[in-house]
């Protein structure tokens, strides 16, 4: 077995890139046109879907906010009834002290212990009066706050019937066609591989430049297929002879002759 030497390795190099496919711009247009018409079967399934994928994560984020206010109210309730429940303790303090001093004034001594008592009397009972007061505000305000928890609480019950329907119909669909779009996706990728790297940069730019997604499209009756802005006879020619690739001046598509796109098949 011979060893490898420099020069060896430098044949070897030599060798491959003289051996390394080089594709004819008929072969790049080729390629061109079968991963359009791949993209554009992936682009029905996106169609069939429609606005279901976007619709049913909107809803999800509204849920989640209506949940989370729903949580925020409960917790203003809690916090409103403990408040509650401290004011009736309050009051229940306050009559018992009363009832205290009611029953020391039965044995004051003098005129000056009877005021003193009168006075802790009066202080209470404004107490209990103002005790009263807030209950009756925080009571109003409880009852707006079960309002709005009842409202959420029927909001996030329409909207997860809605979900429900929405995600029913989107699984069915992806039931439908998930193991063929997954095919398309592999072919998709697949022929990816097959097309120059700056030819691919300039499809996908196209192609992102319009909501139809078309980036190669065919001459129809003297026009181009994408915005039918007409083609001179002689462009015409130019794109039959496939010698290079050659751009609609009006919308930047890539513009092929009718022949040889209908000769590109997609299984």
């Amino acid at each position: 077995m011979q060893p490898v030497t420099k020069k060896s390795k430098h044949k070897n190099t030599i060798y491959n890139m003289a051996t390394a496919k080089e594709f004819s711009v008929e072969e790049k247009l080729v390629g061109l046109i079968k991963l359009q018409k791949i993209d554009s079967q992936l682009d029905e399934f996106r169609i069939l879907k429609g606005e279901l994928p976007i619709e049913v994560s909107d809803l999800e984020d509204e849920i989640a906010g209506i949940l989370s206010r729903k949580n925020r109210i409960e917790e203003e309730i809690n916090g409103i009834s403990e408040f509650i429940d401290q004011k009736k303790q309050a009051i229940a303090e306050s009559e018992a002290l009363i009832k205290k001093y009611e029953k020391q004034s039965d044995n004051v001594k003098n005129s000056r212990e009877f005021e003193a008592i009168s006075k802790e009397i009066e202080m209470q009972q404004l107490e209990i009066k103002l005790c009263e007061k807030n209950i009756r505000d925080a009571n109003e305000e409880l009852a707006g706050k079960v309002k709005q928890l009842e409202a959420a609480k029927k909001q996030i019950a329409t909207k997860e019937s809605i979900l429900t329907v929405k995600k029913s119909e989107l699984e069915k669909i992806i039931a439908e066609t998930e193991k063929e779009e997954q095919h398309f996706k592999h072919l998709s990728d697949e022929a990816r591989k097959g097309i120059d790297e700056r030819l691919l940069y300039s499809y996908d730019r196209i192609r992102n430049s319009y909501r139809n997604g078309l980036a190669v499209v065919p001459i129809e009756r003297d026009a181009c297929g994408g915005c039918y802005n007409a083609i001179p006879p002689q462009r015409q020619s130019e794109i039959r002879m496939h010698k290079k690739v050659i751009v609609c001046e009006n919308c930047g598509r890539i513009l092929v002759d009718a022949d040889l796109n209908d000769s590109v098949t997609v299984k």
